[in-house]
């Protein structure tokens, strides 16, 4: 017998005869269960006789899910993954994933094991108070225990990658999730936080954020040499993160996030200013400011803890009586208001280095009534231009170094409403 199918209940399994025992010469079959249909079964038990006959057959591994996930997969992948990400994973991984199925052994897991992880966590999978997790979650889970699994079987400790066959909250329900907690503000809300913070010391670093839609590490992993004020363009070449509370300079997010950035006249002027500022302080401390150091930082030069600049950023809009938004909804709300103003998608999305168009236009919010009434124009009261209307203030298609050639006077190189303006 070299093996068969068997129903065993609401699933089928798989029994099939591997190499005899070395030491004893004994006969030795292996089940492997967990398969929705009986066709299912029968293409991986066919799959598993073609491995044993061209002798590349691997016998599935006795390590649990918690001594995989914990001891070989996150381990493996720590080299190819940025550092912020890897303790995303973990911190999934510890807290969702191996409170439920950790001491299933990993050759026996079965699609409805994850499907019972799935419904926990969708039914109360905080941590910090009892409630549901998002469907937008659930699914990142899924998304971590699929590539977790993937690896498994590509480094033959598994035959087949049960998530695969697992029903975790759809891609259209996590979208849709995901669209419900993005909240933007209108034009007049975010001239009335600028306005605001105008005398802030932080006022320029929220400035920029708004007029580039640039994300929060970005902002502050920004250092002088990376900033051409003359030319009013900026390049994107690190991040600052802090997993852990661990203050550290990584890599942009993904490789469309190493970007050149075009500055509107404002802005370039709130970082002179803001320049000026940070060199008397030097000064007044005997250290000299150098190229390389962070544009925003504390007053001694040391990097601002990400997760204080959110605090301050929702303590200042609170202070202005303004809806309650992330910091990162800073940058929906650029996406927004520059598609709304007319500027072509694709120019969006090279400007905010999104993977792909479609990511930018699932950040756009409907139009609403106040946006409609108002010109894209944001500037606080005490400037002179600022927001679309300052000009056109993407990344030109041409642009291939650093800081790229400035673009002359005229009509811009990509299709969109506005015009370039120099001087």
């Amino acid at each position: 017998m070299r093996g068969h199918v068997r129903n065993r209940g609401a699933s089928w399994s798989i029994v099939y005869d591997v190499p005899r025992d070395p030491a004893t010469g004994k006969r030795r079959k292996k089940w492997q269960g967990g398969f929705r249909t009986r066709r299912e079964a029968e293409r991986a038990l066919a799959e598993v006789i073609s491995k044993l006959d061209r002798g590349a057959y691997v016998e599935p591994t006795k390590q649990t899910v918690r001594e995989y996930l914990l001891d070989t997969w996150l381990p493996a992948v720590e080299i190819r993954l940025r550092n912020s990400t890897l303790v995303g994973y973990r911190v999934i991984v510890e807290h969702q994933v191996l409170p439920r199925i950790g001491a299933v052994p990993l050759a026996r897991l079965t699609p409805a094991d994850l499907n019972t992880m799935y419904a926990e966590l969708a039914r109360n999978g905080r941590r910090a108070k009892p409630g549901p997790l998002s469907p937008r979650y659930v699914r990142m889970c899924h998304t971590i225990i699929r590539k977790a699994l993937a690896d498994a079987v590509r480094w033959g400790l598994l035959p087949r990658n049960v998530a695969d066959s697992a029903d975790p909250p759809s891609v259209g329900l996590a979208k849709i999730d995901a669209a419900r907690k993005r909240k933007t503000w209108t034009v007049e809300q975010l001239r009335r936080f600028l306005d605001h913070t105008s005398e802030q010391r932080l006022y320029p670093a929220y400035l920029l954020a708004a007029m580039t839609g640039m994300r929060r590490g970005e902002v502050l992993g920004l250092r002088w040499c990376d900033v051409d004020l003359q030319a009013r363009r900026l390049a994107i070449t690190q991040t600052l993160i802090a997993p852990k509370y661990e203050m550290q300079i990584s890599s942009p997010k993904t490789e469309k996030s190493q970007r050149a950035v075009a500055l509107d006249p404002t802005t370039t002027s709130a970082l002179v200013e803001h320049r000026s500022r940070v060199e008397r302080e030097r000064t007044d401390l005997g250290v000299p400011l150098e190229e390389t150091d962070l544009i925003f930082s504390n007053e001694d030069g040391q990097p601002i803890i990400p997760h204080l600049f959110t605090l301050y950023f929702q303590t200042q809009a609170e202070a202005a009586g303004l809806p309650r938004i992330r910091l990162h909804d800073l940058r929906h709300t650029h996406a927004t208001l520059a598609l709304q103003a007319g500027v072509h998608p694709k120019v969006v999305s090279e400007r905010l280095g999104h993977a792909s168009i479609a990511i930018t236009l699932d950040t756009k919010q409907p139009d609403s009534k106040a946006v409609e009434r108002d010109q894209p124009d944001v500037r606080p009261r005490r400037s002179q231009s600022v927001g679309l209307r300052a000009g056109c203030a993407h990344t030109p298609a041409h642009t291939r170094t650093r800081f790229g050639s400035r673009p002359s006077a005229g009509p811009c190189s990509t299709p969109c409403r506005t015009t370039w303006r120099t001087g």
